[in-house]
């Protein structure tokens, strides 16, 4: 039997990269997925590939950054298949890879807007509701900086996902007596166009030179990102919560070093 048959499964941000690998793998294992990002024509033309591929999917433009967005995402979903099971913040905005002083503030503001205040809000609409319905799984999706974590040049996106971990944290405590899942996962270096045509500047150009040979070591398959979420959707409703889940560990994270090790050796980086 597959997973999340019967399941509806909403996941914001989610027309490429990591957040369509959770779609494509929720909807292969029998859930019905809601896809959502703030370009309506991708979302359709995403909408009809999975349709085509017998992935029973709908979807909707939703800014995250914008509750009456978010409200019109929760209300689709509800009036399409009648209940939502699982909530997947996806939705994220990177600053690219520059110093602080050389981000703009509309740059800074539009990304916090929808890393953090977006996954802020979902949360404020989907908790709620999970309560009512007396069961839920509550995904956030986490990155670098997640774990407490620096990384020099991507100042303000870790911040975001440093709160990210944190917000998961408390509302796990919260809604303890509650049967609902609330997680964060923090999906490692995953090769995604997220990597590709990075804002940067001279500085931070020097070191982006070994990002290929990083992604390299400890790059995460997106096929495992999207079969992790799966497993996390599955669970049953409050039996685990407030966990943070690194996907970036174990033999991969020995194998990335030792990696790593040998290009620094080897004049590679």
């Amino acid at each position: 039997m597959k997973r999340l048959a019967g399941k509806v499964v909403v996941i914001t941000g989610s027309t490429r990269g990591i957040g369509l690998a959770i779609a494509e793998a929720c909807a292969r294992n029998g859930a019905k997925v809601v896809i959502s990002s703030r370009n309506a024509v991708k979302v359709n033309e995403i909408v009809g590939s999975l349709q085509e591929k017998g992935y029973t999917v709908t979807g909707l433009a939703t800014d995250v950054s914008c509750k009456d967005d978010l409200r019109q995402l929760f209300e689709h979903a509800i009036t399409t298949w009648g209940q939502i099971d699982v909530w997947i913040n996806n939705a994220g905005l990177s600053s690219g890879f520059r110093p602080l002083d050389q981000i703009p503030a509309p740059e800074i503001r539009a990304m916090v807007g929808v890393n953090l205040i977006g996954t802020l809000l979902a949360c404020q609409l989907i908790i709620p509701y999970f309560k009512a319905q007396g069961k839920g799984v509550l995904i956030n999706m986490s990155g670098r900086g997640g774990n407490g974590d620096y990384a020099p040049y991507m100042v303000p996106y870790t911040a975001t996902k440093a709160a990210v971990t944190t917000l998961t944290k408390g509302l796990a405590k919260e809604n303890a007596a509650y049967p609902i899942s609330i997680h964060a996962v923090v999906p490692g270096m995953v090769a995604t166009d997220f990597y590709q045509n990075i804002k940067t500047d001279s500085e931070g150009q020097q070191h982006l030179a070994a990002l290929p040979y990083v992604l390299k070591a400890f790059g995460v398959p997106l096929a495992t990102v999207g079969e992790f979420c799966v497993r996390l959707a599955a669970q049953k409703p409050g039996k685990v919560t407030g966990k943070i889940y690194s996907l970036l560990r174990g033999f991969r994270l020995l194998s990335g070093l030792g990696l790593m090790t040998w290009y620094r050796l080897t004049g590679k980086i």
